[in-house]
């Protein structure tokens, strides 16, 4: 989604926040060799967790009840977590907890997808009406436009949470067909033509479903347990829709109404059916580590449908950030590139990402949504957990350092990018 706001953050957020360095549109043509070279590079910094933790902090400081991450790739794991898990009964953030991933489903799916077309059962650039007849009404519309959001169908989660808790009361028990999802899509104006231009929208993976589904005779279910869970070993990591239970050990999600003020929704049981396969699954820090490390490091993927997925183009004017094939990119401050997903579904912010040899992983979770704020402060764990210790910058004369972190002029800064339509405080 483009991002046309920018958040002025106070000095003491921006000293850990994500920063990105801008890149050309040659660059991220030349994307597919770069994330080559970069399996050669030279090895990750050592974590800082000291400025990792404090994006966190930051991160409930702005209204988020816990937050928490796990990093992997320097030694053994290292861990993170402030905050509650649950607000009723105050107990802390569990590490090992699971949680709703949201729209890293939609890297679970464009695996499994991307599988079926290395095995001939689908092509990226036949139209999606020749596996699902009449289905889209533009011929012209490829299963590659669907998976990097280029297909120009609009998104229907925009009308149906426009209000926030309304919205989401309306369908958190209810069970959606992937044709009613779409034809809530086809009520609405088409964003772009076919292969235009990107515009994030969840109807695109939902149709990714419906191909897995009749190119395999199978739920989609069946497709990731068999293809990524079992494989990898993820014993946290589920597809349950329609039931709205997260079984175990997990967190409770908390929604933030749009009225400033407004007590918190306790969001945790849903169907998640407005979603299915762009947002339905269930995880945990370390599976979402194991799945991203295997990912990158070619254990999923045939290495011409890696450099496929890896294929990236800007996502924004300002050339920040990239999408491939269901995989973001985003360059740090330091000059490391970073892929993976973000992730929101209500009352749950999640950042999976890992650098390109799959050496060193980020699991970042907040249990909360519909604040904006609090999601771009989660994203401030990459630049730690990536880059490392920066240099100590000069404090300036009216301004002491505090806590080891040279305060720096308030400046402007891209906030997170949204997975879906958000309306409280940024």
């Amino acid at each position: 989604m483009p991002l046309d706001r920018r958040l002025t953050l106070s000095a003491a957020l921006l000293a850990v926040l994500a920063g990105v360095v801008p890149a050309t549109a040659a660059e991220a043509a030349a994307a597919p060799f770069s994330a080559r070279a970069a399996q050669t590079a030279a090895p990750a910094p050592t974590p800082d967790l000291e400025a990792v933790t404090q994006a966190l902090k930051n991160t409930t400081a702005v209204g988020a009840p816990g937050a928490m991450v796990r990093i992997t790739g320097s030694g053994a794991p290292l861990t993170s977590a402030v905050g509650v898990q649950d607000r009723t009964t105050g107990a802390a953030m569990d590490l090992k907890g699971r949680f709703r991933i949201g729209s890293v489903t939609k890297t679970f799916s464009s695996v499994v997808l991307l599988q079926l077309v290395d095995e001939g059962k689908l092509s990226l650039d036949a139209p999606v009406n020749q596996y699902l007849p009449g289905l889209l009404p533009d011929d012209r519309i490829t299963v590659r436009h669907l998976l990097t959001h280029r297909s120009g169908l609009a998104d229907y989660t925009n009308a149906m949470f426009e209000q926030t808790v309304p919205g989401f009361e309306a369908v958190r028990n209810k069970v959606f067909t992937y044709q009613e999802l779409v034809a809530l899509s086809l009520r609405e104006p088409r964003t772009t033509e076919p292969g235009v231009s990107y515009k994030y929208s969840n109807t695109n993976f939902v149709v990714v479903g419906m191909l897995i589904e009749k190119a395999t005779g199978h739920g989609v279910a069946k497709e990731y347990e068999r293809r990524i869970i079992k494989p990898l070993k993820l014993k946290n990591t589920s597809y349950v829709h329609p039931s709205t239970e997260i079984k175990g050990a997990h967190l409770h999600g908390y929604l933030h109404p749009d009225e400033a003020g407004a007590p918190l929704v306790d969001s945790t049981e849903q169907t998640v059916s407005w979603a299915q396969s762009a947002g339905a699954m269930i995880s945990s820090a370390a599976d979402l580590n194991t799945f991203m490390s295997a990912l990158l490091g070619g254990k999923l993927l045939a290495p011409r449908m890696l450099d496929a997925m890896l294929t990236v183009t800007p996502t924004d004017a300002t050339n920040t950030r990239f999408y491939g094939l269901g995989l973001r990119r985003y360059d740090l401050s330091c000059g490391t590139s970073v892929y993976g997903h973000t992730g929101t579904v209500q009352g749950f912010y999640t950042y999976a990402f890992a650098t390109r040899d799959g050496k060193r992983s980020l699991a970042a979770v907040a249990n909360t949504s519909n604040k904006g704020e609090a999601n771009t402060a989660l994203g401030g764990t990459l630049e730690g957990a990536f880059c490392g210790k920066k240099a100590p910058a000069a404090a300036p004369s009216a301004a002491p350092a505090q806590r080891g972190f040279a305060l720096l002029p308030a400046l402007t800064a891209a906030p997170a990018e949204q997975d879906l339509p958000e309306h409280g405080s940024r």
